[in-house]
């Protein structure tokens, strides 16, 4: 299976060889799609190409086609529906023929319990098959696994999502994972979502997107604890020896990592009941001690986010001020989001040190708290499918207002 997805990855990567006069525009018309993503997959070109330059093709992947008869290049490219010189270009001397396939379907499945190494994949895959999709790294959790930022866009607006603050919240991550699919599969076909054409949302906003901010803490709800040591007994010590870890929230050293900005931080470190590592609410013993907190500030410290919206589970409830410190247009974004999903809009709550709280407080920009589903943490998988249309319609608004 590994061989396969590498010889595939390959072969999308070398989809075309261009020709002296080939230019960006004329791919986008020979296999429909825009431009401006064709562009964005290949920033190592000018849209005027050199003979041999590698060129990939988003929203496509390739297929070998056998023949069986003596049939010609273009009679081939005649029955897939494609341009001659497309074929001219995917293909030497060597059989079988390589085909270029419009992506229909989505390649994210979502419904089943959603790990790092299942979100990994999933982003390989879509980076393969979309490549103007940017990954970076921009910081490590405390068993060193990456915590990866995906950006989508290329327009002046800057939007920044982010999912499984908390670890038992895993549904969160592949809510946000569904709607990136759902997002590049429309723009590369030109499909239309809810009512929403997406290719004027990708020229003006840039989306920056960390669906996993917890990797350990989701690990170790879904797969139990790690090998390392000391980190696999003091789980199991803080857990007070029970294995079953579905109620965890903080991350793997039993820090909350959703209490741990400097957002009046002390009050909740002065209220919250466990005053040491916990399985959940323990804010830590500063701000930002947790590697994966300081990642996020430094993100926003960064990046200049307009806007941040944060997934959470459960409550079908908006959060979106803090302290008074919310700017006038934070109130029209979010009863759009709430007209979008059903959900209740709710102003203030008796919370701080959070990283909307935080964002409010720094910036004066708008910042959201989604509390996606209903019910008791983690959220069943049969909710998936609501969840993840909610968050969808909820995005596609905010898009849409940007």
């Amino acid at each position: 299976m590994l061989k396969r997805r590498k010889e595939m990855k390959e072969a999308i990567q070398r989809m075309i060889r261009a020709r002296q006069g080939d230019t960006l525009h004329m791919y986008s018309q020979w296999l429909a799609i825009p431009h401006e993503l064709i562009a964005e997959a290949n920033p190592h070109v000018s849209n005027e190409l050199h003979d041999g330059e590698i060129i990939q093709i988003p929203g496509y992947d390739v297929v070998a086609y056998h023949s069986q008869t003596s049939e010609t290049l273009e009679q081939i490219a005649c029955s897939a529906s494609l341009p001659t010189e497309v074929l001219q270009r995917m293909n030497d001397d060597r059989l079988p023929l390589r085909i270029p396939r419009r992506i229909e379907a989505t390649l994210v499945n979502g419904q089943k319990p959603y790990d790092f190494a299942s979100m990994k994949q999933d982003i390989d895959d879509l980076c393969t098959h979309y490549p103007f999709i940017k990954q970076k790294v921009i910081g490590t959790s405390v068993l060193g696994q990456p915590i990866i930022e995906l950006t989508i866009g290329c327009g002046p607006k800057k939007i920044h999502l982010n999912g499984s603050f908390h670890a038992n919240e895993w549904i969160t991550t592949a809510a946000i994972m569904s709607f990136i699919n759902e997002y590049v599969l429309a723009l590369t076909n030109g499909n239309v979502l809810f009512g929403h054409t997406l290719m004027d949302y990708y020229k003006k906003v840039t989306l920056s997107i960390v669906p996993m901010v917890n990797p350990d803490g989701v690990d170790l709800v879904l797969n139990g604890p790690p090998n390392q040591e000391p980190y696999r007994s003091e789980v199991l010590r803080i857990n007070q020896g029970e294995r079953d870890f579905s109620q965890w929230k903080a991350n793997i050293r039993g820090v909350d990592l959703n209490n741990q900005f400097p957002a009046k931080w002390e009050i909740e470190q002065a209220r919250k009941i466990p005053k040491s590592p916990a399985p959940r609410d323990f804010p830590g013993f500063s701000p930002l001690t947790e590697p994966e907190a300081k990642a996020m500030a430094d993100l926003a410290y960064n990046r200049d986010f307009e806007i941040i919206v944060a997934f959470h589970t459960q409550g079908k409830e908006i959060y979106w001020g803090y302290e008074g410190w919310e700017p006038e247009d934070a109130e029209p974004i979010v009863n759009a989001l709430a007209k979008a999903s059903g959900y209740q809009a709710v102003r203030y709550i008796d919370s701080h040190a959070g990283y909307r709280d935080w964002f409010i407080q720094e910036w004066k920009r708008p910042g959201y708290t989604v509390e996606l589903g209903e019910g008791v943490n983690p959220l069943p998988l049969e909710q998936f499918g609501q969840i993840k249309e909610h968050a969808l319609k909820m995005l596609l608004s905010l898009l849409a207002i940007s």
